[in-house]
């Protein structure tokens, strides 16, 4: 990765906390607008830089939450990293409304389904309705602005 992708990434990084930041009303306070810089760095800069942004950018917005599921948002950060290159990989295809699907449905019944047994079904039943909210706003954010910010860094950035 040479210079300008690795400024690239910070940014993206940093873009995550400030979405960390911007909180979705949920049953536990760690639904926010962190993943929109992980979508747009999976098509930028790939489907395993995205993933490692979701990664960082789940456990900043956790952290910024105070944590409320403990060492559990480790588990759920992996899974975000995986959905995120999932979306990647298909938006490099062509198919960004597939990717976009996969990426919510996943992020808002496949990615929570451990707590179902976990902490048990209220938590997870509560939880559905914000994490569609949460995964319908952050994945529109990112196929709107997707495309811009991709022409963006190709032309001036040469990434």
């Amino acid at each position: 990765m040479n210079a300008k992708k690795i400024s690239l990434f910070g940014i993206l990084i940093a873009l995550a906390v400030v979405g960390a930041s911007i909180k979705i009303p949920a049953v536990i306070a760690s639904v926010a607008l962190d993943m929109v810089p992980a979508l747009i760095g999976a098509v930028v800069l790939g489907g395993r830089a995205g993933g490692c942004i979701a990664f960082f950018g789940h456990l900043l917005s956790a952290l910024i939450g105070g944590m409320p599921l403990g060492p559990f948002h480790v588990l759920i950060a992996v899974e975000m990293a995986v959905l995120v290159w999932v979306f990647g990989y298909f938006y490099q295809k062509g198919k960004r409304v597939l990717g976009g699907v996969l990426f919510v449905v996943g992020n808002t019944f496949l990615a929570s389904l451990p707590f179902l047994f976990i902490i048990g079904t209220g938590f997870y039943v509560g939880m559905i309705p914000s994490l569609c909210i949460g995964s319908l706003l952050n994945t529109i954010l990112a196929i709107l602005l997707a495309p811009s910010l991709s022409t963006y860094f190709a032309k001036r950035l040469h990434v």
